[in-house]
Parts: structure tokens; C-alpha cells; sequence
């Protein structure tokens, strides 16, 4: 079992901790400034799984090679399914919302490198308390034709302004995003989110951000964030633990609401 910090909550809860917010911060810039290259055998899995995803989108092979590139890919895939399962709590993708540990960076969906349905996206903090996100998006994530879709393009506001809404220190989870689409934003070209905190009121948590291509604005996007109980962490926390072993036949828990 996880040891409880002062608290009372697990070490590795969301809200254990008084500086929780600012331990990521410097997780995440530690790891942009020392150039840490995470590597081992899951790394190159899941650089190699990108890579067939990318594959299956511009691929122009013949069939013959498709059948042995799936029959290599079942058997990988049944070898890891034959494997224990269940990750902690601190794998987890809620960056903005863990304490101190570097894992769940590696395994977000947006900016975790273990993770192969990120990009993924490189994140760093400026002494401005800005939150910048770099990205270049391949053919997996096309929506008009050369342009990224549209969904991604929410997506990747909402991990950036979660970010930025943890300069709160009261961070929280997205109670309503607003995105103002302005022009179509390139794939195969490196583009830029930018998002800030703007106000905090109680519980709302008010956050702003841009996506450019360049100097040429794509996308803007307002969010607003709710503050969280650790009541509300712990009854997500059960309902993580119920499920992280692997399929259940448990009919679903309700959601949890922000209260």
C-alpha cells in the first residue's frame, strides 16, 4: 500500500502535498533541460508502434506485406496480453494534477513518449508562468486535407491550459472549453501552443491559450477549470483501481462530479 503523506492521503494522490503543482513544473522542465531521452525496451515499443500507425496512414504496400506486418503484430500483441496488468495511481496522465514523480509524463496521452496515441507534444514552463507546447502532427491526426483535425486541435488546448490552470495551486478539471478556430493549422510542421492562467475565482480557475503556425494564429481557446475535493480523487482513484487490472465484467461506476 502507498504511504500517507501529512495529509492524511496517499503520497502518490493528486492533491497529497502542499506544492504538488510546482513539483510538476520542475519535473517537466528538468526533464526539457537535461535532454533525457527515455529509452528501454517499452520506449522502442511504443516509438515502433507510432511508427505503424503512421505506416497504416501513407503506406502503399502491397497486401502480401500487410499480412506479414499483422502477423508480426498479433503475435506481439498476444505475447503483452498474456502479461500481468495494472499500473499506480503516479502513471497516470493528469499532469497538472499529480505530485512530484516523473512516470506520468511518459505515459500521457498528449506528451507521454510510452504513451503511442501522443504525438507527442513537448512541454516546457517560462518564467512568465507560461506554458508552451511544441508539436508536430503526422498523417494519424489529418482532418482537412493536409490540415490537422479539428478534435486534436481541442485536445491539445485542453492539455495545455490544464497545465497552465495548475499555476493556480488549486488545480482542477475542465468544466467548459471554448475554441475559436481562425485558420487551418498544418500537419508535418512544427506548431506552437501558448497558455496562460488568467484569473482564479473560489473554485472557478480561468485559463487562457493560442496555437500558431508561425507568426499566423490558428486556434485560440478559454477554459475554465473546476477545483477538486480529494473526495472527489478518492472515488476515482476506487474506480481507477477497480478497472486497472483489465477488463471487468463489474458493470460500470457512475462519474464521478466535481463536487
Amino acid at each position: 500500500m502507498t504511504a500517507a503523506d501529512p495529509s492524511g492521503l496517499p503520497r502518490d494522490h493528486p492533491l497529497a502535498g502542499e506544492h504538488g503543482p510546482a513539483n510538476m513544473r520542475e519535473a517537466i522542465n528538468e526533464r526539457v533541460a537535461s535532454h533525457v531521452v527515455v529509452t528501454g525496451a517499452r520506449a522502442d515499443l511504443a516509438d515502433a508502434t507510432r511508427t505503424i500507425i503512421d505506416e497504416l496512414m501513407r503506406s502503399t504496400a502491397d497486401d502480401a506485406e500487410f499480412v506479414q506486418a499483422a502477423g508480426l503484430v498479433v503475435q506481439a500483441a498476444e505475447l503483452l496480453r498474456e502479461q500481468a496488468h495494472g499500473r499506480t495511481y503516479q502513471g497516470v496522465a493528469e499532469a497538472s494534477l499529480s505530485d512530484g514523480a516523473q512516470k506520468f509524463i511518459d505515459f500521457s496521452p498528449f506528451i507521454g513518449v510510452l504513451n503511442p496515441l501522443a504525438p507527442p507534444l513537448s512541454v516546457r514552463f517560462e518564467d512568465d508562468k507560461t506554458v508552451i507546447g511544441t508539436c508536430t502532427y503526422g498523417a494519424a491526426y489529418e482532418g482537412p486535407p493536409g490540415c490537422l483535425h479539428g478534435g486534436f486541435i481541442a485536445a491539445g488546448f485542453d492539455e495545455i491550459l490544464g497545465f497552465a490552470q495548475a499555476y493556480s495551486g488549486r488545480p482542477g478539471m475542465t468544466g467548459n472549453l471554448n475554441i475559436s478556430y481562425r485558420s487551418p493549422t498544418p500537419l508535418f510542421r512544427e506548431v506552437t501552443f501558448v497558455g496562460r492562467l488568467d484569473r482564479v475565482d473560489g473554485r472557478k480557475i480561468f485559463a487562457s491559450a493560442t496555437l500558431s503556425d508561425g507568426d499566423r494564429l490558428c486556434a485560440q481557446a478559454e477554459g475554465l477549470f473546476i477545483s477538486m475535493k480529494p473526495a472527489v480523487f478518492d472515488r476515482l482513484m476506487q474506480t481507477r483501481g477497480n478497472l486497472a487490472g483489465g477488463p471487468s465484467d463489474a458493470p460500470p461506476t457512475a462519474a464521478p462530479t466535481p463536487d
